[in-house]
């Protein structure tokens, strides 16, 4: 019998690689959405056609219980929650909300569905992936960082990933459920939200490569950030859940890249001087900047056999090439996010 497997933000681009992945082992994916008339939703089911879906909302407790009553699932991956760090100030209750206490109520979902008590522990129990996120480092105490590296979040939005990620590890050691959290780094793709720099860069480029724009604004370009390649990443929170006991792992290249080599690259692969056209801007930089984040991914190499695939030039020119294909088609970026 084929294992079940059930994901919260399923129409977010981990979820949808993550589907794409675990379809590929054999497994049958729900993927728990707000409402069927969400567009995201039917663009997500045209490419993800056997992926079933639920309803269930990270605001509603019942709703996920209800949600995992149906779906019987052997593995849980929480990956639903408000992403985009800056608008974590404009909303910051929301994404306390959705990002904090989701992971609370599908915590408790899943321990009033499988009758989890205290000290009860893990065998046969649904197993629970939290997307934790190196937001969580923030004003980092070293470098690189892994699992044992303090927390110092700088934004509502890494906050509240800290909280879910305590909590986490809380029903771990408190009910003894399998429960774990991947510290994910920086992870881009074609299927990237339009409002995240990378994507903001590399739609930037295929604006001025077509002739659509003369100038791309950005705020700090000497922030650091280790970047992969998403589709590598969800192959990572797999294989968490794949584990004999449940632990975190940082997940990341181990390699540092400023948003400017991020900018060259991109201007590089689509044969342009980077320098004739960005603008920067200090109304784009953050309220605390999180100069650098580079992840000490040793655990996850020698634990789980996990390596990154797509390099760091690869991913970019990925981008771009996909960006100017999907401009090139008369796309709206914002609206159709995966090529």
């Amino acid at each position: 019998m084929a294992r079940r497997a059930l994901i919260t933000g399923i129409t977010g681009q981990d979820g949808s690689y993550l589907a794409e992945h675990l379809l590929e082992q054999g497994y049958e994916v729900w993927g728990l959405v707000r409402g069927q008339a969400n567009p995201r939703v039917s663009r997500m089911r045209k490419l993800l056609s056997d992926v079933q879906v639920v309803r269930g909302d990270l605001l509603d407790q019942g709703s996920l219980i209800s949600a995992v009553e149906r779906v019987q699932p052997d593995e849980v991956y929480n990956l639903g929650a408000i992403s985009f760090v800056p608008m974590s100030w404009e909303q910051a209750e929301l994404t306390a909300e959705v990002t904090g206490m989701g992971v609370l109520r599908m915590l408790e979902a899943i321990r009033v569905c499988s009758g989890v008590s205290r000290g009860s522990g893990s065998s046969g129990q649904i197993r629970f992936y939290q997307a934790s996120s190196s937001e969580m480092f923030g004003q980092v105490s070293e470098t690189p960082q892994t699992e044992r590296t303090a927390f110092h979040p700088r934004s509502p939005y890494g906050v509240a990933k800290a909280y879910g990620h305590f909590l986490t590890q809380n029903y771990r050691e408190s009910y003894g459920m399998f429960a774990v959290s991947g510290i994910l780094f920086n992870h881009e793709s074609p299927r990237r939200g339009a409002e995240f720099v990378t994507r903001k860069v590399s739609l930037g480029v295929a604006r001025i490569k077509l002739g659509l724009a003369t100038e791309l604004r950005l705020g700090n370009l000497e922030a650091r950030r280790d970047w992969g390649f998403a589709g590598d990443y969800v192959r990572a929170m797999h294989l968490m859940l794949q584990a004999a006991t449940p632990e975190d792992y940082v997940i990341g290249t181990g390699r540092m890249k400023s948003v400017r080599e991020l900018v060259e690259a991109a201007f590089a692969a689509a044969g342009l001087d980077w320098e004739r056209y960005v603008v920067t801007d200090q109304a784009l930089h953050r309220p605390a900047e999180v100069d650098l984040l580079c992840a000490d991914p040793k655990k996850a190499r020698a634990q789980l056999g996990w390596e990154p695939g797509v390099s760091f030039d690869e991913l970019v020119a990925m981008m771009v090439e996909s960006d100017l294909r999907l401009l090139s088609d008369g796309a709206d970026p914002y609206e159709d996010s995966w090529p």
